[in-house]
């Protein structure tokens, strides 16, 4: 007969067998929390998402602040607080940013803007609102939202005092986009109307739940998405093919207030990279840029002038490519000249006419020539070395 358990017994048996199962769920508990940073499938086809801890912040803010171990810097009037990091309180002339210190080389990515936006002012007696960035310097102060006006890179800014007066089409608070390649200027006069890539309304203040702006970067397709009704629904806001932005740029955000004034909070910024499968063509249709352009994208009336000149002077002169060969005489995108002109200099390859259109005129200013001013007699003497032009032609070979 088999032996009756006391009730030490039992109770021993019971407490193993929940201690068995307890562990078997808290196995697979820890397993899915694990899987939470794994990549997720997003979207249509095949395109995952991985969050980039090095590009993302959020609370409770350890990586702010200034020392080298530091991955966000504050800049300005901005203050690291408990519950969010305020780029500029609600108070006159006010300006303050928050940059990453990680240059990022993703080749698709999306960035999530968790903000908020509120203040004391009635209707428009608020402002000015607040920029998200991807450009080439950093911790640069200026008027552009509290960066630096003639930016290389994107800008998306999120406007809430209108500055032109007539205009009665739009409604603020709005969003708009603008990419530079450092010949633009951002007019606040106009709201940054003659350079905007696209705008939408987005009533973002003082409101009394989350609102969230997200900035998706995908086979040079920029697409800007709010969610700022309490629905947790993404809305589309601007959407622009033949984006091109170059790698290694910096994301950042700033504000400013100038009369008027509000308190611009950043609560979270989320950046994942995104993995998307490419045919052989759209791997070279997608080569790395230099200089960010959108495709179509209208220079100002002196610039594109100032391309045009150099086109035409380029077109009346002979360029000598050692080491290249050209079957066709067209246009190349980043060739080495090792020699200015064939009559001046010994050519070591056949003479190639050039009758490419320039990218844009700012490839001729200093940080690429050295020169601010390129004229007929100074090329000659300079031996120009690693120009940008539209494309690299078929037929020509090393």
């Amino acid at each position: 007969m088999a032996a009756t358990l006391g009730p030490s017994g039992w109770w021993q048996r019971w407490r193993r067998r929940l201690s068995a199962r307890n562990g078997s769920r808290m196995l697979l508990l820890l397993l899915l929390l694990g899987s939470g940073q794994g990549p997720r499938q997003v979207g249509a086809g095949q395109t995952f998402e991985y969050l980039k801890r090095e590009h993302s912040l959020s609370k409770p803010y350890q990586g702010v602040g200034t020392g080298s171990s530091s991955l966000w810097n504050l800049m300005g009037n901005a203050m690291v607080m408990t519950q969010y990091i305020r780029l500029t309180p609600d108070m006159q002339s006010k300006q303050g940013a928050l940059w990453n210190r990680v240059p990022c080389f993703l080749r698709d990515w999306e960035l999530q803007v968790h903000f908020k936006i509120h203040g004391q002012g009635k209707k428009n007696l608020h402002g000015d609102g607040l920029a998200i960035w991807y450009t080439k310097d950093r911790m640069q102060p200026g008027p552009v939202f509290g960066n630096m006006d003639k930016f290389v890179g994107l800008g998306v800014f999120v406007d809430t005092y209108p500055n032109e007066e007539k205009q009665q089409e739009r409604v603020f608070p709005y969003i708009s986009a603008m990419v530079n390649n450092g010949s633009l200027s951002y007019d606040h006069e106009r709201d940054g109307r003659p350079t905007e890539l696209g705008g939408c309304t987005a009533i973002v203040r003082n409101l009394h739940y989350d609102t969230f702006l997200v900035i998706r970067y995908v086979k040079r397709h920029l697409t800007i998405m709010m969610d700022i009704d309490g629905k947790h629904e993404w809305r589309d806001c601007i959407e622009v093919p033949g984006v091109r932005l170059p790698r290694g740029y910096y994301f950042g955000t700033s504000s400013i207030t100038g009369d008027l004034s509000d308190n611009h909070d950043v609560i979270s910024l989320k950046l994942f990279e995104l993995t998307v499968e490419r045919t052989p063509e759209e791997e070279k249709l997608h080569r790395d840029v230099f200089l960010p352009s959108v495709d179509n994208m209208k220079l100002p009336e002196g610039e594109r002038r100032g391309s045009q000149e150099m086109v035409l002077w380029l077109e009346r002169r002979s360029l000598c490519l050692g080491g290249l060969r050209c079957l066709a005489p067209t246009a190349c995108w980043a060739v080495s000249f090792l020699c200015s002109c064939p009559e001046e200099h010994g050519a070591r390859a056949p003479a190639i006419p050039l009758v490419s259109k320039v990218q844009t005129s700012s490839v001729f200013k200093s940080r690429h020539l050295e020169r601010e001013r390129l004229s007929a007699p100074w090329l000659p003497e300079m031996s120009v070395r690693n120009w940008r032009l539209d494309a690299f032609p078929a037929g020509w070979a090393l």
